[in-house]
């Protein structure tokens, strides 16, 4: 201390302002980052669960909140570089162009695109009808890919080129998302390392430095305390199945070996019963709906199951393939951890696979080139004059069915259940008992309504928004079903695994979301009855013609950059 004051005495005037400014900046910015902590969505309900149910299904409700500000902040981008400069050049504010196709190249028959908007008179249930399947009155809305029709924004001497905002909005979001889950995954990869690295080091930092001495209120007391005691108990259960896994015979090894070899072969079966049914599915939903439009020769009420049914045939695969997985899983053995994750995979594997089968129907329809039907415009324009606006409105009929589902489950499936088990005394009824919160299906109904917001927000701009208020509807509805509704799970889970699995599975959600997207942007050719890309052979056309603008020198740069002899070592790296 003494030779602390000498070198202070010392010290030049300038070094002590500095000094004192850096503690008083530092003191500052901790103040900030306190009260910036009460700002956070859903803090205390979330701390609330942790002390109930413990850390495993407080992670679930992290994760749903990291969705929300996600989807909030796509839809902004979206937004304000697509969405708004259209509907201010619709009221004249800025002179606009209209996007225009040459007749040299295309045929006029392409440029035919009358969408089915309500006229006149409508009944009610037609607009309820038009609400569900994104038809009639939404599908001239800002909401579908062939409401944007402006090529250009003039505001004084600035061109707003739109085809390439829409592109590059596109390219940004994706790219914010990869980033953002790439930056989260890496903190749950460091927790994860540190607790494999030694669990003994884990146990010792949980009893003697686990404890927040900041902590004066009583209830964040006990809810804190209950926090531990579920990581200790997950600690305890992990090294009891560990120890079990290591004393097992031969004999034993054997035979779950060959069991989880038999069930992987049931599951392999069931996932392509899944995808042939869903192919079929959406090639009859596809021919009979758009028929029936043309005829007029059936009613709204069938017309609209037709329309819906591969969301419904897909909403059934998704909720019969995980029940078979979790019921199976428990024969092969595994941690509980590990259970989870496995059951992850497979389920997520079969709500993307099947995104992807709806998505490669489509597209075989859409490029069914058969009896020349791609002649004049290199796909098939009697059936999808606007290819865009039709897949939009799949992905939408998707998110909006999977929102319905959610909420039918909670209020048709699990409230009843709980009521039954509470006051019938019946053993039938008991034998099915109090559930507990799986959170591997709740992970994977959110990361599968995600993969879909990524792959359909090209199609549909405004469909992050959609998703925004689907997820902070759903938070309540999973917080109100866990309280009343569920029993804290037998086996506890840890919240650090959980929270970095969950965000490898929306990653792979997130890469798997790049194929469609990329078929659809740089090969299936764009339709030229609609939409900020009809002048374009495909929508990635906008980036060569923009190029071709630029000074020669920076276009040999761009070009090179984008040349394979460029592009594979970039990626590899």
């Amino acid at each position: 201390r003494d030779s602390q004051q000498a070198d202070t005495e010392h010290l030049s005037r300038l070094e002590k302002w500095r000094r004192t400014s850096s503690k008083s900046l530092k003191k500052a910015l901790s103040e900030v980052k306190g009260l910036s902590s009460y700002l956070v969505l859903w803090r205390h309900d979330i701390h609330n669960i942790e002390g109930k149910f413990g850390t495993g299904i407080q992670s679930y409700f992290s994760f749903l909140r990291f969705l929300v500000l996600l989807n909030f902040i796509i839809f902004i981008l979206m937004f304000s570089f697509v969405t708004l400069p259209t509907i201010i050049s619709e009221y004249g504010i800025f002179n606009s162009t209209i996007a225009y196709v040459s007749p040299k190249n295309i045929d006029n028959i392409c440029t035919i695109y009358e969408p089915n908007g309500n006229k006149g008179l409508v009944y009610f249930y037609t607009y309820l009808k038009d609400l569900l399947s994104g038809t009639g009155f939404l599908e001239v809305t800002s909401l579908f890919y062939g409401y944007y029709l402006i090529d250009a924004v003039c505001i004084s001497i600035m061109r707003y080129n739109l085809p390439l905002a829409y592109l590059l909005t596109t390219f940004a979001y994706l790219a914010l998302s990869f980033l953002w889950i790439i930056k989260r995954s890496v903190e749950g990869f460091k927790h994860n390392l540190v607790h494999d690295a030694d669990p003994f080091q884990s146990y010792c930092n949980k009893v003697f430095a686990g404890w927040d001495f900041c902590i004066t209120d009583s209830n964040a007391a006990r809810l804190k305390h209950r926090s531990l005691q579920y990581e200790l108990q997950t600690d305890l259960q992990e090294e009891k199945l560990k120890q079990k896994i290591a004393e097992r015979s031969m004999e034993e090894k054997l035979r779950i070996y060959s069991l989880r070899v038999f069930i992987n072969i049931i599951v392999i079966a069931i996932l392509s019963g899944c995808f042939y049914s869903i192919y079929r599915v959406t090639v009859f939903s596809q021919e009979n709906s758009s028929v029936s439009i043309r005829n007029d020769t059936r009613t709204d009420l069938v017309n609209l199951l037709v329309q819906y049914l591969p969301s419904m045939v897909i909403t059934l695969a998704n909720f019969i393939g995980p029940l078979i997985f979790s019921f199976v899983i428990r024969f092969e053995d595994y941690t509980p951890a590990f259970e989870i994750k496995l059951t992850l995979l497979r389920c997520v594997f079969v709500r993307l696979a099947n995104i992807g089968v709806l998505l490669f129907s489509l597209w075989s329809q859409i490029s069914d080139c058969g009896s020349d039907k791609c002649k004049p415009c290199g796909y098939n324009y009697k059936l999808y004059p606007c290819w865009e606006s039709d897949v939009g409105q799949e992905m939408y009929k998707l998110m909006i069915f999977d929102f319905i589902v959610i909420l039918a489950v909670a209020l048709f499936v699990d409230f009843p259940r709980k009521l039954l088990v509470t006051h019938c005394s019946w053993k039938l009824v008991q034998w099915f008992g109090h559930k507990e919160f799986e959170i591997s299906d709740n992970v994977l109904e959110i990361i599968y309504g995600q993969t879909i917001c990524w792959i359909g927000t090209f199609f549909s701009p405004l469909l992050p928004a959609i998703a925004t208020v689907k997820y902070f509807i759903i938070f309540y509805v999973k917080k109100i079903v866990l309280i009343h509704t569920r029993k804290p799970a037998a086996r506890p889970i840890r919240a650090s695994s959980s929270n970095f699995f969950f965000l490898v599975v929306l990653l792979i959600g997130l890469l798997l979301a790049f194929i469609p997207l990329g078929v659809s942007i740089a090969r299936i050719p764009s339709s030229k009855a609609c939409g900020p890309f009809r002048s374009f052979n495909t929508s990635w056309e906008v980036i060569p013609d923009t190029i071709l603008q630029f000074p020669t020198g920076l276009q040999q740069v761009l070009f090179g950059m984008t040349s394979e002899a460029f592009a594979v070592p970039f990626f590899v790296i």
